[in-house]
């Protein structure tokens, strides 16, 4: 996810390659990095920190502890870059705690961001002025949409955004395993599936519908769509997708305790 942020942001020339300093502790990693993006890479977490403007955490958040020994390691400096954090489920509350003085941003992307699609929630801290909001705000809509919540609703975008691509991508599967059933060469019936779920997100994005009135718009009178559509309500589809959302809901806030 760093670096699909990364390439969206020299991209779109919201910072050129000369003004980011990446740390990383793996040397075959940063020369790669160095190699593709042009940036220039450090193994000193310190350093990056020292430098920054903002400091955008993209670690394992089980690592989080070992990077924050390392940059509080510092003496205290006048210079106070905005702390952004797209770790899941650590919070604002261990972030602020990590560094008191400054402001700190959550964030929690999701996958499609890779191509410039994807969906990121963001919750600031005590201390994130307007400013350090619409930084964090260009940032993220580098790779796609961005809205902001309070953080006691980040638990809840997790289980939506954060892991809804897994449910979509299932569902694509699933689509295209029910074309091959009915006759469809494979490769026919996912390309059908993947672009039938794409262009009905398109459509729904720029007419403003409610998915619902898409629904009633598509199923006329004994047709074939109200036959699906009676056959997925029998087998509970709305059910199992608003109970994987609240399951991932409750398993993110077990992750931040």
């Amino acid at each position: 996810m760093g670096e699909a942020i990364l390439s969206r942001l020299l991209d779109k020339k919201i910072y050129l390659a000369n003004a980011v300093l990446l740390s990383e502790p793996q040397q075959q990693r940063r020369i790669f990095l160095e190699q593709k993006y042009q940036i220039q890479t450090t193994a000193d977490n310190q350093a990056a920190a020292a430098a920054s403007e903002v400091l955008l955490l993209a670690v394992k958040p089980q690592a989080l502890d070992t990077v924050i020994a390392n940059l509080t390691r510092k003496k205290p400096s006048s210079h106070q870059p905005i702390v952004i954090s797209i770790l899941a489920g650590v919070t604002l509350q261990k972030l602020e705690a990590a560094f008191p003085q400054q402001p700190v941003i959550r964030a929690m992307p999701n996958t499609p961001a890779t191509v410039g699609a994807g969906m990121t929630a963001i919750a600031p801290g005590t201390k994130a002025r307007s400013e350090h909001v619409l930084k964090a705000k260009s940032i993220f809509e580098s790779v796609g949409q961005v809205v902001e919540v309070p953080e006691s609703l980040m638990d809840a975008v997790t289980g939506l955004s954060g892991s809804g691509p897994a449910y979509i991508a299932i569902a694509i599967e699933a689509l295209a395993d029910g074309g091959v059933a009915a006759g469809l060469p494979r490769a026919v019936a996912y390309q059908l599936a993947l672009q039938t779920v794409l262009g009905t997100a398109q459509l729904l994005e720029r007419s403003g519908l409610h998915p619902a009135q898409l629904k009633d718009r598509v199923t006329s009178p004994g047709g074939t769509t109200i036959a699906g559509v009676a056959e997925l309500e029998r087998n509970g589809f709305r059910s199992a997708l608003i109970q994987a959302v609240k399951a991932a809901y409750h398993r993110s806030q077990e992750l931040g305790k």
